[in-house]
């Protein structure tokens, strides 16, 4: 047992979970940071903790060459209601089992604790947004904006680290843009960076990366792009998936012996339902006692003014959202491991009251967030099956 997949306990919160359909952060499907470790088990870098555990466990072989391409919002359920736009992923699906993503399963946490191998509650990746506990202000993990040095935010040792330390050629290839940023330097430093923008670029980038053994890392964004415009049941997700797929197809024909090719993603996603919003800058009731709103619309943070009372503010909102979200306080969370292990330079950056948000249901705050983001038809952040469960698909 390890600090990715904790014991699940029976409680009251769990109770409240399971009432609500939604998936515990402790799950029975392993998580989506042991899929760095088992690429350092299947290369023989075995001093990356729990690489052996993690090889055996999502059964890869050993090989002398990784290929591992993520590719954001490309949920397992969402992948398996619109297979037929995949015929390369379809055929190998049914032989895998999926993972879980973190909660929030959201890009910045997800990310965190895909390239640190811990749970969000030792990164400090706790959402799209977080309140700094150092100025009280709110930062974005994507942008990074309004928060300290990625290295001083995100302390732990990545997986790519331990790797080159190790002697591996690791390679990232991913767009121009994420280039040493914030989120790249929190989650996934350590390798070098080639950029490429189109698809079809990545993948030839990839191949030239693995002519020499060790690890290559391939990021795609479209798909999850599609669905936060135009929702995961449009056409454009379906031609999103399309695209993918082809390449994905044609990575696989082209890699060189003794490869591994590893296909996963950070979370799923689910489209709103616009008669179960409701914005916390405006309602009497979510906004007394408030301070500020972190995360995002399914997953939120809320600091609290000083002096309120969590417990009375937590009841308030499960008076008000009802079976649209489970609500707890940062104790009950924490003591029910939804972050994990939490750091406690991590403590204060969860909510007084965080909230998951079930159904399709949201909670938007208008006073920081952009029109365009009150806008996006694909959301993702809580514990549905649709938001939690993510791909591993191995082709040896």
């Amino acid at each position: 047992m390890t600090d990715l997949e904790a014991p699940a306990t029976p409680s009251r919160l769990q109770d409240a979970l399971d009432a609500a359909d939604l998936v515990a952060p402790a799950s029975l499907f392993p998580c989506l940071g042991r899929v760095l470790p088992a690429v350092a088990g299947a290369i023989g870098v075995l001093d990356v903790p729990d690489a052996d555990l993690s090889q055996k466990t999502l059964g890869l072989p050993d090989a002398s060459r990784v290929c591992v391409v993520l590719v954001d919002g490309l949920g397992y359920a969402n992948l398996a209601e619109r297979a037929g736009h995949a015929p390369f992923l379809r055929r190998r699906l049914a032989d895998s089992s999926p993972l879980t993503s973190t909660f929030p399963s959201t890009t910045a946490t997800a990310m965190g604790t895909f390239g640190v191998a811990l749970p969000p509650g030792r990164t400090g990746m706790l959402g799209y947004t977080v309140r700094d506990p150092a100025t009280g202000e709110l930062g974005n993990l994507v942008s990074w904006t309004g928060l300290p040095p990625a290295r001083e935010w995100q302390r732990e040792t990545t997986v790519f680290e331990r790797l080159v330390a190790a002697g591996t050629s690791v390679t990232s290839i991913g767009p121009v843009r994420f280039s040493g940023s914030g989120l790249t330097e929190a989650a996934l430093r350590g390798p070098t960076y080639k950029a490429a923008e189109s698809l079809a670029a990545r993948v030839d980038a990839t191949l030239d990366a693995l002519r020499r053994p060790g690890v290559a890392y391939l990021y795609w964004g479209d798909v999850d792009k599609a669905g936060h415009r135009h929702g995961w049941g449009s056409w454009q997700w379906g031609d999103a998936l399309a695209e993918l797929d082809a390449e994905l197809g044609r990575l696989a024909r082209s890699l060189p012996r003794d490869t591994v090719l590893v296909i996963t993603a950070d979370h799923g996603m689910v489209d709103v339902d616009r008669t179960l919003r409701w914005d916390a800058a405006t309602h009497p009731v979510l906004g007394d006692g408030v301070a500020l709103v972190a995360g995002e619309p399914r997953a939120l943070h809320l600091h609290l003014e000083p002096g309120v009372d969590a417990s009375m503010v937590a009841d308030r909102w499960r008076d008000v959202l009802g079976d649209s979200a489970v609500v707890a306080t940062r104790t009950e969370a924490a003591d029910d491991d939804w972050f994990g292990d939490i750091s406690a330079h991590v403590l204060p950056v969860i909510g007084d009251v965080v909230v998951a948000m079930a159904g399709r249901a949201t909670v938007v705050d208008s006073r920081t967030q952009t029109p365009g983001s009150l806008d996006i038809i694909g959301v993702h952040g809580s514990l549905t099956r649709l938001e939690m469960l993510v791909p591993c698909v191995v082709v040896a």
